[in-house]
């Protein structure tokens, strides 16, 4: 999604894409921290809200958000190293 999302062409599903991967950086997180959090009061409501803000059909919306000031600056400083080491697990396979 990622790699779609860094592509020239550029076409509708480029919102959807990034929806995506913020949802996926998510889960992961969400995943460790799972056991933890269900503790709080409104931790399901508030999960709601915020992936209604992720999905939101605004500029400002979570996704592009999160996408653009976070995900985006890791991504660009390790993509070198994440591709390395998937070519070297796909020469192994």
């Amino acid at each position: 999604s990622i790699k779609a999302i860094e592509s020239s062409s550029k076409e509708d599903d480029t919102t959807w894409l990034t929806y995506w991967v913020v949802y996926g950086v998510f889960s992961v997180a969400e995943f460790f921290s799972d056991t933890f959090l269900y503790w709080f009061p409104f931790y399901y409501a508030g999960k709601c809200l915020f992936l209604v803000w992720c999905m939101a059909p605004v500029s400002w919306n979570g996704s592009q958000v999160l996408y653009q000031n976070f995900i985006r600056p890791c991504f660009l400083r390790h993509h070198q190293t994440v591709d390395n080491v998937l070519g070297n697990l796909s020469t192994k396979a």
